[in-house]
């Protein structure tokens, strides 16, 4: 793994939006797995900027997001469909048929999980997969358990994530209880994984998630298995790193 940690926020976004513009330079066909929530949104105001000084494109690209909230109307602000669109895909030249994101509310979700991964496998594979990290170790909506599930599938959702997205709700009883996730298999095949956390509160589960046994019990701890992880940290995050 080549692990960064920044004493400045903007550094460590900069970085991030780096990696990926320097991806679509290179590859402007590149399909990139990406990820909702408060880490990657600086990066993703820094793409914005890069593109409107013309220095990045999405034309060509594709996207595929790592899961979406069950049961959320369409167009609801917390949907992950409404926040990539808010913080990226409005801002970019991207075409939209070519965004894609779960459907948490398909009629039949199995089918939905199934139809997720023929998508992955025709476009794919990932160039590079963004990634957070929950408090819990969980990457995507991969939840800590005796097991993992290796493709899409319906997760039900343990009550530290919802009480950690409930910040973004009105209350915690608004938070749907289930998300489609991609699987920890799917997550692990892009060619490239950028991991980013932030804050002293992912201090503890990084270098746990980093440094201690592969186990399901600590979803990001597979990553310490895929030969391209690239890390990005705050000083925070990364206070016991070292």
């Amino acid at each position: 793994m080549n692990i960064c940690t920044f004493d400045h926020e903007n550094d460590l976004n900069s970085t991030g939006a780096g990696i990926i513009a320097s991806l679509l330079q290179s590859k402007p066909r590149s399909v990139l797995g990406l990820a909702t929530g408060s880490s990657p949104v600086g990066i993703y105001r820094h793409l914005t900027d890069m593109h409107r000084r013309g220095l990045v494109s999405f034309a060509q690209a594709s996207t595929v997001n790592l899961d979406e909230y069950v049961g959320l109307p369409e167009g609801h602000p917390e949907s992950y469909r409404t926040f990539m669109n808010h913080h990226l895909f409005n801002h970019v030249d991207i075409n939209p048929a070519n965004t894609h994101v779960p459907d948490g509310n398909a009629a039949d979700l199995k089918a939905e999980c199934a139809a997720y991964d023929r998508l992955i496998d025709e476009i794919g594979p990932v160039d590079l997969q963004l990634l957070g990290i929950g408090h819990n170790g969980h990457i995507g909506f991969n939840e800590p358990g005796p097991r993992l599930v290796g493709g899409t599938h319906v997760v039900d959702l343990v009550e530290r994530t919802r009480q950690a997205n409930a910040r973004f709700f009105s209350s915690i009883d608004e938070v749907p209880a289930q998300a489609i996730t991609m699987g920890v298999a799917s997550i692990l095949k892009a060619k490239q994984i950028l991991l980013v956390a932030r804050g002293a509160e992912k201090a503890e589960i990084i270098h746990r998630a980093l440094t201690g046994p592969i186990t399901t019990e600590c979803p990001a701890s597979l990553l310490q298995c895929h030969p391209n992880v690239v890390v990005l940290l705050d000083r925070e995050a990364g206070g016991l790193m070292s």
